[in-house]
Formats: C-alpha cells, structure tokens, sequence
C-alpha cells in the first residue's frame, strides 16, 4: 500500500520569484519529475512486477506518465509496452446509461472486464496475446487485433481510469501485479489562502488541451467537467488505497504556463455563455502568476500533452 504524502500547499508569490530564474525553474521541475518516474521504474524491477496498473483522474498526466516509464524501463534494458484500457471499451449498444438516457463512459461496466482480465493473464502466461482495438469513430471493437508481447521479465504497463479497480486483476497472478496512481500534489495560495486546488488545474489543462487538440468546444468541456469529477469521486479515487504507489505528477512552473492559455480562452467563449463568470474566477485567479512563454518548456516534457 502506498505512503499517502500530504498535498503541498505553495504561495503563489514564491513561485512568482523562482520564475524570474525561468530556466534554472523549468530545468529544476523537469528534473524532479523525471526523478520520481525513475524510482517508479527501479521500484517496478525491484520487486519484479510485470503488470503495471496505472491510472489517475482526469488530466492527470496518466497517458504520458505511462509512456515515460515505459521509455525508462527501456532505456535500462527492460522490455515494457503501454497499453490503453479505452480499447477495451465495448460496443456502444453495450454502454451503460446515465439516468438522462446519455451515455456513462466512466463506469467500469463500459469496459469488457472479463476480456481484460483474460488478455493479462494470457499475456503474463503466454508472453503474447491478442488485444481488441476500439474505434472511437463507430464506438465499435474492431474486427482487427493487436499483438502484445512480453518477454522473460518484460513490463506491461496498463493505463485509464479504471486501472486500479480489482475487478480487472481478479484472474492475474497478485504476486506479479503493481498498482501506480498518478496524480497533482501541489496546491496553490495567495497571502495565506488556497487559490489553485489540484482539480483546478487539471481543468485548465482538460480545457487547453481540448480546445487546441481535440476540437471540443469550450463550453463543452467546462460542462461535462461537473459528471467527469462525479466519476473520480467514484470509479477512480475510491480505489486509491489499492495503489502501492503515488506518483506525482506536478509542475511547480506549470501554473506559469498555463496563465496564458488560461487568459486566451476568454476570447473563444460567448459573452452570454453560461461559464463565463466561472471562466472569468479561473483567469483571475491564474493572473496571479508570473507567466512563461511555452515556447521555453522541453519538447519532452509532460506538460505537452496538454500545452502542445
């Protein structure tokens, strides 16, 4: 079981002074974070895991998160593929509904539990096994696989939201499975008062990355984001004491950077919107801290997920 570390509570005017150093405080964060994916890796092949479970709220950093521990269990000669629980999603005839009739696409009964827990334990069993692939077009399986294979001690890191359920690992080895929540532990205060709590910052990194990347409109996501912490409440941080680690995945810069973005955003929501006055509390608050262009964060870094 993972050692819970208390969040972090930082004021915003000290990060404000470690931005004038804007590199050495980029460079310093990068570092760290880098840091805790490292002794992640090194716990992983320590106690020999071959099932990584990671999963973690919305805009967390799971997808990335999951990708750089793959490249650093690589990088030290340990064979490790990523693979995403959003192909096991089932047909959307299957899909749970909401009490509106809407689709529920963050309960676990959307996803093909028994497929998942067969293609893991196939997979450890085997060294190889056959995935379903979803496409999100349709909302349909495919008819088309994909081959996963794991070699003598190789890693499978398997990453969503619904990782650290046990439902999915009820069928694999115990022994053979290591279990990651990836999450902020940095908060933010103005003269004492908390400004910037982790869900806040995870919703300005959901609305910029989906407004630039992902085509959704402002509005759209700044709606759904009521249901999305609804199903964190209960399908993702329930299962948090399951996890036998916590990686953090803050920034201390990143509220920096995402002032301007954050800022920007007014220009594309409707003066008459209904989020206006919630988007305008979000850009006050941000204004608080000293921007930094993007253009001086490492292409490799995290935080490009959702800055681009």
């Amino acid at each position: 079981m993972a050692l819970w570390i208390p969040k972090r509570l930082v004021e915003t005017s000290l990060i404000n002074t470690a931005a004038e150093n804007t590199h050495s405080f980029v460079t310093h964060c990068e570092i760290e974070y880098e840091s805790r994916v490292v002794a992640a890796a090194h716990e992983i092949v320590a106690q020999k895991k071959q099932i990584i479970m990671l999963t973690g709220p919305s805009s967390s950093g799971k997808t990335t998160t999951a990708h750089k521990l793959a490249q650093t269990l690589n990088a030290e000669g340990h064979t490790a593929v990523v693979v995403s629980l959003d192909n096991f999603f089932k047909n959307i005839d299957e899909y749970p509904r909401l009490p509106d009739g809407s689709k529920d696409y963050e309960n676990v009964t959307a996803l093909d539990v028994k497929s998942i827990n067969t293609c893991l334990n196939t997979l450890l069993e085997q060294g190889t096994a056959e995935f379903p692939e979803f496409d999100f077009l349709t909302e349909t399986r495919k008819k088309e696989t994909i081959t996963v294979t794991l070699p003598e001690n190789g890693v499978c890191i398997v990453e969503g939201i619904h990782a650290l359920n046990p439902q999915l690992t009820q069928m694999v080895r115990p022994e053979k499975v290591f279990k990651i929540y990836a999450g902020l532990r940095e908060e933010y205060s103005f003269k004492g008062q908390r400004i910037l709590p982790t869900r806040d910052i995870r919703l300005a990194r959901r609305m910029v990355r989906d407004y630039k990347f992902r085509g959704h409109s402002l509005e759209k996501t700044i709606g759904m984001w009521p249901l999305v912490c609804e199903g964190e409440d209960k399908y993702i941080k329930v299962f948090k004491p399951e996890a036998d680690l916590l990686l953090d995945t803050s920034f201390s810069y990143e509220i920096c950077v995402l002032a301007p973005f954050v800022e920007s955003l007014s220009e594309v929501l409707p003066a008459d919107s209904a989020y206006k006055p919630l988007l305008d509390d979000l850009i006050q608050r941000f204004s608080l801290c000293a921007p930094i262009s993007a253009d001086l964060i490492p292409k490799n870094s995290m935080l490009r997920e959702f800055i681009g």
